[in-house]
């Protein structure tokens, strides 16, 4: 996730009014304790004043809990209502604009992304999204050999960013050391990966 929407999920996790440790605000949201501390003065510097609470039990709790977010969540309900629609639309047009929409809800703002890792991925898939994910959060470059379909395998050095549930597919969001720019890479046509010491 991107620098703003880590700060927001840790604002949203902050307005249930339990106190987080950094510990817990690191692991819930897969940065370095350092990240943490980032948001937390950035969050302050957007009005949002987040109270230290000093020692073992120490920890971060949102001075004022009344914060009012927009609600980025869908759930399954959602999803499956989305699905019932799309089965009855005749219309190629609205039909398009469901679909899109489904994209972006099952994509971006997937209740829970662990039940659809465990439904999407096994064997070889999984081992190939763990191995990326643990990339980003250890900002390591990795070596892939990619199926691409006009040119067959090609073999590429990339930086991952970000993982994208998508088309009911897992995919990467990287930039590419061959291509030189930001590319998405299907992970059901990665062949071979190869997690490099090389840090980006």
């Amino acid at each position: 996730m991107s620098k703003i929407s880590n700060a927001i999920t840790m604002l949203e996790l902050l307005s249930s009014g339990r106190k987080y440790s950094i510990e817990e605000l690191s692991r819930e949201l897969e940065v370095s304790p350092r990240m943490i501390r980032v948001y937390k003065s950035e969050l302050e510097n957007a009005g949002y004043y987040i109270e230290s609470i000093m020692g073992p039990y120490g920890g971060y709790v949102l001075s004022n809990n009344n914060v009012k977010l927009p609600l980025r969540k869908y759930n399954y309900d959602d999803v499956k209502i989305l699905d019932y629609y799309i089965g009855k639309e005749k219309d190629e047009e609205r039909l398009t604009r469901l679909r899109n929409l489904q994209d972006k809800i099952n994509g971006i703002y997937i209740e829970n992304r662990e039940i659809a890792k465990e439904h999407e991925l096994k064997g070889e898939l999984l081992k190939i999204y763990n191995i990326l994910v643990r990339a980003i959060k250890e900002k390591r470059r990795v070596k892939i050999t990619y199926k691409s379909i006009p040119k067959g395998e090609i073999e590429r050095v990339i930086e991952p960013g970000e993982m994208l549930l998508f088309q009911s597919g897992w995919w990467c969001v990287a930039f590419c050391l061959l291509r030189h720019d930001i590319r998405h890479f299907d992970l059901k046509r990665i062949t071979k990966i190869e997690l490099l010491k090389e840090n980006f």
